[in-house]
């Protein structure tokens, strides 16, 4: 009888196991097993759909009133309105038929805030702000490991012997405070005697030229540049723009001449014939087929050389020591006539101190006045300052309203040279990047074979 009594509460347990449909607030539902004996399938397959709808109401109150009807009082659910509000139609809104459904959805705010990305002022508890200097000074005093750059733990034992630098060095902290320039104080041993202290430094007064430039850092352009300029001032610029190309044509043409030159020398330098003078050729004498060319070397005998007698090295030595005696007399003689004019030779030694001094103000004042119009034109290490550029067009280009001008010259290239004019960067050249490999040929398939 057991067997058949299991068969038929089987039979009735499957029969009444039914597959139950998709849950309406999106859950997916997997109820459909025949035993749940397992823990693991417990949770799995329960069925919740009441919880589910009972949280989904309180939801939907939440967003409609803010909260749900159970934390509301009395007082906010319910009143007693004896005297009516002339208001509420206006603030309710207007049936429509042509009103969209996702305007209506989207008219429906609901009274919970917004979430927002960044937490606000609002969202954040109210807690007591540690500083962070404060902050490790209470976990160095409690031993706890402290992270630093890249989460590398620092060792609380020693100042600076972790993974990274607790604190600035001495050096940062000192720094700005040294004057090399200052007096130093000279400390007193017990005994009375001073220390041995190194000798003052007189600090340099040198004038820089950027306080002597008096140019603007924007000039004032040409009256000649306008782009409809009076006749007499476009002349004038013109004449000027053709003096500067006029020293740069001189100016090439002057190195031309000496690179010719210097190209001229090397190839006389590479063809010199020995015994001969340099620049100097010698003409080959064609020979004579009939006759032989002998050539007859003359040699010239040398002169013995004499010995001199002792009575002609005495007599040598006698015109040396009357010649040297002369020529003692002589400037005696120059020197006690010279005497005498000492005042004139010192009134003569002061004056062209002077016109010395005077010529050497004129250099400086010359060169400050040039200093004032700024550094264009002058070498400054290795590179010369560039000047400004004559920017004129001629009267065929010149446009006689705005809206046909044409842009000349460039504003970053004009302040960065006038920044190299006022002293306050160095003049630079561009350097351009060299290929440093070699490009290969080669010929295209294409290009191989043709017909």
């Amino acid at each position: 009888m057991a067997p058949t009594k299991t068969s038929k509460v089987s039979s009735t347990s499957k029969s009444s196991i039914q597959k139950h449909s998709a849950s309406g607030v999106g859950a997916p539902s997997q109820l459909a097993q025949s035993s749940r004996k397992g823990k693991k399938a417990w949770r799995k397959n329960i069925d919740i759909q009441p919880v589910e709808q009972g949280l989904e109401s309180l939801r939907s109150e939440e967003r409609v009133i803010g909260s749900t009807l159970q934390k509301q009082t009395d007082n906010q659910l319910f009143v007693v309105d004896t005297k009516g509000d002339d208001k509420v139609r206006k603030s309710l809104p207007r049936y429509s038929k042509a009103e969209l459904t996702s305007t209506k959805i989207l008219s429906q705010r609901s009274a919970i805030p917004a979430v927002f990305s960044r937490p606000t002022k609002d969202s954040i508890p109210s807690r007591s702000k540690v500083s962070r200097a404060d902050k490790e000074r209470l976990l160095r005093i409690a031993k706890r490991p402290r992270k630093g750059p890249f989460n590398a733990v620092m060792d609380h034992t020693e100042f600076g012997a972790g993974s990274a630098v607790i604190d600035v060095s001495a050096a940062v902290k000192h720094s700005g405070s040294y004057d090399p320039w200052a007096a130093e104080e000279v400390e007193e041993m017990a005994d009375g005697l001073e220390h041995t202290t190194k000798p003052k430094i007189k600090r340099p007064e040198l004038s820089h030229p950027r306080d002597v430039i008096e140019i603007p850092a924007v000039l004032e352009p040409h009256q000649g540049s306008s782009y409809n300029p009076p006749t007499a001032a476009h002349n004038e610029l013109i004449m000027e723009a053709c003096k500067v190309e006029r020293r740069r044509q001189d100016e090439a043409d002057r190195l031309a001449e000496v690179r010719r030159k210097v190209a001229d020398a090397r190839a006389i330098a590479t063809n010199v014939t020995e015994g001969l003078p340099l620049g100097m050729t010698l003409d080959e004498i064609p020979a004579d087929d009939g006759e032989p060319v002998t050539q007859h070397d003359a040699v010239v005998p040398k002169k013995p050389s004499a010995r001199k007698t002792k009575q002609q090295r005495a007599k040598a030595v006698r015109f040396r020591e009357e010649k040297q005696a002369l020529a003692e007399k002589a400037a005696r003689k120059k020197m006690l006539a010279t005497i005498t004019m000492a005042k004139s030779f010192r009134s003569t030694a002061e004056k062209v101190s002077q016109q010395q001094n005077q010529a050497r103000l004129a250099r400086q004042l010359a060169l400050k006045m040039k200093l004032r119009k700024g550094l264009a034109g002058q070498r400054l290490g290795k590179y010369k300052v560039p000047e400004n550029e004559i920017e004129v067009q001629i009267g065929e280009d010149l446009s006689e309203n705005l809206r046909t001008l044409k842009p000349e010259g460039n504003l970053f290239r004009d302040r960065f040279r006038s920044m190299q004019q006022r002293a306050l960067i160095e003049p630079r050249v561009p350097v351009l990047p060299t290929r440093r490999a070699k490009l290969k040929e080669f010929e295209k398939h294409a290009w191989k074979r043709f017909e």
